[in-house]
């Protein structure tokens, strides 16, 4: 079995969409890879770290990450299991029109300033039912195209998706505070669990991780549960167990989380994926 598995699920002249699938054998960082065109990159399963020059980023299903082309960089997975994404690569002329400015270099060839940005959980529902679209065959080119058009809109938008903030130091111990969560989303953690994994106290740790992410550590763990579910929904046969396996106390408290976040049911979210708006 191959380290990485790419299944190319659409491709036309506006964009190319791939399954990405890395079994993750190896915690420490990998030999130097580059880049072969700027893409977006949005996990839905597992978790991985990117490492840019200074910069690390914990690449999991609250993030988009920006890969520019012919630019190198580093994945380690210090977290067991392995990981999946979903990514596609735009036709230049119709990212460089998506992306606002402040997001993008000033030079001939697009390129991203940062690495990632938070991404909503309607980012993370639009990913989920492109994915699952294409794979099922469900989706024409036209209305994939539309749906990831409305995704990319979502992941660089400045109302719909934010910046990382505070110092890199604030940065690591946030992203230390990700991995614990990333080890077990369904574990009922206690702040102080947390913050004695990491290093640091809990009020300091939810202060800092609050200003970092811009969510509180409850609920991005709560998104790292739902983003879990919208990868298992469509084999899932039994609702409750679903709810019950990813930590949630019941299937009505499943359900009400899922509504709020996706403003649909589970049940519904099954049966066919919602189009573009």
């Amino acid at each position: 079995m191959t380290e990485v598995a790419v299944q190319t699920l659409l491709r036309t002249r506006t964009l190319a969409v791939r399954d990405i699938r890395c079994r993750g054998t190896c915690r420490h960082a990998g030999a130097e890879e580059c880049a072969t065109a700027t893409e977006l990159v949005f996990p839905y399963r597992g978790v991985y770290t990117r490492r840019l020059g200074r910069d690390l980023a914990v690449a999991e299903a609250n993030q988009v990450l920006f890969f520019n082309a012919g630019e190198g960089y580093r994945i380690a997975h210090p977290v067991a299991g392995g990981d999946a994404c979903l990514s596609f690569a735009l036709d230049p002329d119709v990212l460089r029109e998506l992306a606002p400015q402040p997001l993008l270099r000033r030079a001939p060839a697009l390129a991203f300033h940062d690495q990632r940005r938070r991404i909503d959980p309607q980012a993370q529902a639009l990913a989920a039912q492109l994915r699952h679209g294409l794979a099922a065959g469900a989706l024409e080119p036209l209305e994939a195209e539309s749906l990831a058009l409305s995704l990319a809109r979502r992941a660089l938008g400045p109302r719909t998706s934010r910046a990382i903030g505070g110092t890199p130091g604030r940065r690591r111990l946030a992203d230390r505070a990700k991995l614990v969560l990333s080890t077990d989303p369904a574990r009922r953690w206690t702040l102080a669990e947390i913050a004695a994994e990491v290093g640091g106290s809990p009020v300091y740790l939810t202060q800092v991780f609050q200003a970092v992410e811009g969510v509180p550590l409850y609920r991005h763990q709560l998104h790292l549960r739902l983003a879990r579910a919208l990868d298992l929904l469509p084999q899932a046969d039994d609702l409750t167990a679903l709810g019950l396996d990813l930590g949630f106390s019941s299937h009505s408290h499943f359900t009400a989380a899922f509504r709020q976040a996706y403003g649909r049911p589970p049940s519904a979210f099954r049966r066919r994926p919602a189009r573009a708006r």
